[in-house]
C-alpha cells in the first residue's frame, strides 16, 4: 500500500511546505503518488523530494478551494491508486482539509506531526500551542498525517515523477466562495524561513519602513501582532499568533512586542528566536534565545547597516 500526499500550490508553484510533506511521506519508505490540484509550474520539484506519480486532478468544481470537494477528491483518488495513507501539510488549506478525510474515510488522523513515524508507529506531535509533544499511534487500518511545516528536514530522492491526469466526480458544495483576496506579500508567511516581526512599539504605520527594510536583508517575511492588524497598521494576513497564523520559520525576530501568551502561542516553535524591545521586564525575553533591550529606532537601523555589509539571502 501506498502514500498519497495532497499537494497545495500558490501562484501555480508547489507550496515548500507541500515538498515537505511529499518528502516526509517518502521517507515512510512506501511509494509515494502526489495529488496536485490545478496547474504547477515546478511538477519535477515533487519528484526530486520524493514522488513517483503525481495527479493532475481536473474538476471545476474543484478550482476555488473547497475542503469538502478537496477530502471527497482525495479520497476517491486514494481508492484508485489503492493508498492507505494520506499526507498533508499542517497549514491551512491541510487543517481544513484533513479532519473531513478522517471522517470520510473513518481513518485515524494525527496533526502536526513533527518527527517521522517510529518502527512501532508512533508519531510525535505538538500539544498545548506547542508547550509539550505526544507520541500518539493510529490504529486504524487507513491513516491521515498533516505535517508541521519546517519541522521535518526535505531529503532529496531525485525521482522522475510518472504525470497522469485524474479525472473526478464529485458532489456539490453547500459552501460558496463570494470573494478571494491574494495575499500580496512577494514571500508568504507561512513559507518563509526568517521573518521579522512588530508590534506597538513601531507606534504607527508610518514608521514601518525599518521593519520592510530589516525583512529585506535578511531576505526574510513581514509579521506583526494582533493588536497592528486590528488597528490597520498591517494587513490581517501577517498577524502571527493563537488567532493568526502559526509558523514554524528557522529565525523569528520580535521588534516591539511584549510577547503575550496569545502571541507566543503562534511562533515559540520558532527555532532561533530574537526579541528587540525596550523594556527589560517584557515576558517575551524569557522566550527568545537572543534579546536586545534597546529603543527598535535605534537598534534596528544598526541591524539594517550590518546586515547590508552581510549576505543573509541564503
Amino acid at each position: 500500500m501506498g502514500i498519497l500526499v495532497y499537494v497545495s500550490t500558490s501562484n501555480n508553484q508547489i507550496n515548500k511546505s507541500a515538498l515537505e510533506a511529499i518528502s516526509y511521506a517518502a521517507q515512510c519508505g512506501d511509494s509515494v503518488t502526489a495529488v496536485q490540484f490545478g496547474e504547477a509550474a515546478d511538477q519535477a520539484e515533487a519528484g526530486k523530494f520524493g514522488a513517483d506519480k503525481i495527479l493532475k486532478v481536473s474538476n471545476a468544481k474543484l478550482n476555488d478551494f473547497q475542503p469538502n470537494l478537496i477530502a471527497e477528491a482525495l479520497m476517491k483518488a486514494a481508492e484508485a491508486e489503492g493508498a492507505d495513507t494520506i499526507v498533508l501539510s499542517h497549514d491551512l488549506s491541510g487543517k481544513a482539509v484533513a479532519p473531513i478525510l478522517s471522517a470520510k474515510m473513518h481513518a485515524g488522523l494525527v496533526t502536526g506531526a513533527v518527527a517521522l513515524p517510529t518502527a512501532e508507529g508512533t508519531i510525535k506531535k505538538g500539544v498545548f500551542s506547542g508547550k509539550a509533544y505526544a507520541n500518539v499511534k493510529i490504529n486504524t487500518a487507513k491513516k491521515i498525517i498533516t505535517v508541521t511545516p519546517n519541522s521535518i528536514d526535505k531529503k532529496e530522492f531525485n525521482k522522475t515523477a510518472a504525470v497522469a491526469d485524474f479525472a473526478v466526480e464529485v458532489g456539490d458544495s453547500r459552501l460558496k466562495v463570494v470573494e478571494q483576496k491574494i495575499e500580496s506579500a512577494d514571500l508568504p508567511l507561512t513559507e518563509a524561513i526568517k521573518v521579522v516581526s512588530a508590534g506597538r512599539g513601531l507606534k504607527g504605520p508610518e514608521n514601518w519602513g525599518i521593519i520592510e527594510d530589516l525583512a529585506k536583508e535578511l531576505g526574510a517575511a513581514t509579521a506583526c501582532s494582533r493588536p497592528v492588524s486590528d488597528m490597520d497598521w498591517r494587513p490581517h494576513h501577517e498577524h502571527v499568533g493563537q488567532t493568526g497564523v502559526a509558523i514554524r520559520p528557522n529565525l523569528y525576530i520580535a521588534i516591539g512586542i511584549s510577547g503575550a501568551i496569545q502571541h507566543l502561542a503562534g511562533v515559540n516553535q520558532s527555532k532561533v528566536i530574537v526579541v528587540i524591545n525596550n523594556d527589560p521586564e517584557a515576558p517575551f525575553f524569557k522566550s527568545a534565545d537572543y534579546g536586545i533591550v534597546g529603543d527598535a529606532f535605534e537598534v534596528v537601523p544598526k541591524l539594517i547597516e550590518k546586515a547590508k555589509s552581510m549576505d543573509f539571502t541564503s
